[in-house]
């Protein structure tokens, strides 16, 4: 994760800002979509339960009416006088002559008209396609007589097919009380084209009839019969998958004329449509997210630009301003956040050169200040030597071994006087004069010399261990100046003795000079500004030009001039010289 993050924080900022724009957009279409389906579904449920629902009530009202229809035309037929006289002779030609006439104007082609004595033995057939299987014993009758006088109606099952029929009881006047003379049974096979323009009448509704386990009709396909007809009917909707479909289900039982059930009606409405729905909304979902990240990207993309396009000047500026250029300047094209902010910026570069310049001016006065105090300081004394010694051998009738120490006072204060002004020269040195092939050991021996006198007088034992044969490209004075420098503030670090000891390893490329002592060390105050001009503390002599003209000379020849901070007594320099 950290490798992650470590990662897209090398990413531009563009790109980061198109990135999580696009993630946004994509989260923001994923949870609308996601409840827009959501909410759809269960609307699309919703509708299907009602739907479902509705396709029973049209069932119901549609079965309703036909059996009323059969049963009032049923009860008009057994009341009219004429047939109940055909009725009485018995003879089926004549009930079906008397009949036929009347039940041709008012029943259906596909109805239902058969004649059956008290006992349930079929008379007559009037109307309809009769299956050969009612032209001789009806139960139903039977089992309807509990009903007479009323009439009778309800579902019943014969030779494997169900029936939807009405039951009339046709009475003569045999007496005081009246005669079962006959029975009208009227109706309607159920089957498959029932089930049919049951479909159509509920708008597409599924119709299953079920009795004793097996379908009597269905507007189904016979593998999702076989899966449909072993669930259980429930009189709210259900869900349910046969045949690779998912339907909403409800389910109601086909009462007897008894009214005790000898089947069941499942009504089903397909979720397929729903879905093609869903589906399409899903595409239309896709398609809108393609096309707003693409807007997306493309606005954000802009404006990203030109928000961007400042913040990379002000970028550009501030990395020019971090390498001292306060001349820059940054380019204001607008007037909003960002142009105020780049007026703000060059305002800042304006006022920091501003401040600079005043710095620059008053760090001069301050040099100046400071070197001309160190000058005055430092050449106080070795002129005072120089004018009392003078004034002395004017003055005074002196031996030759007074004259010849006054000499010497005076030889000693003015080299003393030579060195500083030597250490101003090279301040304002320029530019560097020729190099030319030396021996180290020679200079190294060179300006030891010159501190022989001191060191002995301090007795510090001065120990110089550099190879004859390391000879290097160098500006013999100046570097000789760089080796006087380390060694007088090595005896000025040690005035109670000690010793100095100067060595060089060569190795292939370059040779690496070491200067150490045996001093009280570099204090921690004075390490961080070591090699800065003026940086002095505790000195007697010199004006803290010394260390910084030596790390430049180093510099000028390619190398190098530190020092060591892991000894732990006196000081060490180390210089690196190229060969």
């Amino acid at each position: 994760m950290l490798t992650g993050l470590a990662a897209l924080s090398r990413v531009s900022l563009l790109w980061r800002i198109l990135l999580s724009t696009s993630i946004a957009i994509t989260l923001l279409f994923g949870v609308t979509g996601w409840i827009v389906q959501d909410n759809a579904t269960r609307a699309t449920a919703a509708s299907l339960d009602e739907e479902v629902r509705a396709s029973f009530h049209a069932y119901d009202s549609l079965w309703q009416s036909r059996a009323a229809m059969l049963a009032s035309v049923s009860l008009v037929v057994s009341r009219m006088s004429d047939v109940r006289s055909a009725f009485s002779t018995g003879d089926a030609a004549t009930i079906r002559d008397t009949a036929r006439e009347l039940w041709d104007k008012i029943s259906r082609e596909d109805a239902i008209f058969l004649v059956a004595d008290p006992r349930g033995k079929v008379i007559a057939s009037l109307g309809g396609i009769t299956d050969s299987a009612l032209m001789g014993d009806l139960p139903v009758v039977r089992q309807a007589a509990s009903h007479f006088p009323q009439q009778a109606s309800g579902f019943f099952m014969s030779s494997g097919r169900l029936y939807q029929i009405a039951v009339t009881p046709v009475y003569v006047q045999a007496g005081a009380e009246p005669g079962l003379l006959n029975v009208l049974v009227t109706g309607y096979t159920v089957d498959d084209r029932a089930a049919g323009r049951l479909k159509e009448a509920t708008g597409g509704s599924e119709f299953l009839f079920l009795s004793n386990g097996k379908v009597a009709a269905s507007t189904l396909s016979a593998f999702a019969d076989s899966q449909i007809r072993t669930r259980s009917a429930t009189r709210d909707p259900a869900r349910i998958e046969a045949g690779g479909v998912e339907y909403t289900m409800l389910g109601t039982a086909l009462p007897d004329v008894q009214g005790n059930p000898i089947g069941e009606l499942l009504i089903l409405r397909s979720f397929e449509g729903a879905r093609q729905h869903l589906a399409a909304l899903r595409r239309n979902i896709v398609v809108l997210w393609m096309c707003a990240v693409l807007l997306g990207l493309v606005l954000t993309y802009y404006g990203a630009r030109r928000i961007l396009e400042p913040v990379r000047e002000l970028d550009r500026g501030a990395s020019e301003v971090a390498h001292g250029n306060y001349e820059y300047r940054v380019p204001v094209a607008s007037t909003d956040e960002l142009g105020r902010l780049a007026e703000a910026f060059n305002a800042m570069c304006a006022s920091i050169q501003d401040a600079q310049h005043e710095l620059i001016r008053q760090e001069r006065i301050m040099t100046i200040g400071r070197l001309s105090s160190s000058i005055v300081h430092d050449l106080r004394n070795p002129l005072a030597a120089i004018y009392g010694g003078a004034e002395m051998l004017v003055d005074g009738d002196l031996t030759p071994p007074q004259v010849q120490r006054l000499a010497g006072n005076i030889y000693r204060a003015s080299r003393h006087v030579q060195e500083l002004l030597q250490e101003l020269v090279e301040v304002g040195r320029g530019k560097s004069i020729p190099s030319e092939v030396c021996r180290l050991k020679d200079i190294v021996t060179a300006a030891c010399d010159v501190y022989a006198t001191t060191a002995e007088a301090q007795s510090v034992s001065v120990r110089v261990d550099v190879a004859e044969k390391i000879e290097l490209p160098l500006e013999r004075a100046r570097m000789e100046r760089v080796f006087l420098n380390l060694i007088d503030n090595a005896l000025d670090a040690m005035p109670s003795g000690g010793y100095l000891h100067i060595s060089a390893e060569s190795g292939a490329t370059d040779v690496v000079v070491s200067v150490e002592d045996s001093g009280p060390g570099i204090s921690p105050q004075l390490r961080q500004r070591l090699f800065q001009p003026f940086a002095t503390v505790g000195k007697k002599n010199g004006v803290g030009l010394g260390l910084a003209l030596s790390q430049q000379a180093v510099i000028d020849h390619g190398g190098e001039l530190w020092a060591d901070a892991t000894t732990t007594t006196g000081a060490r320099f180390m210089l690196k010289l190229p060969l």
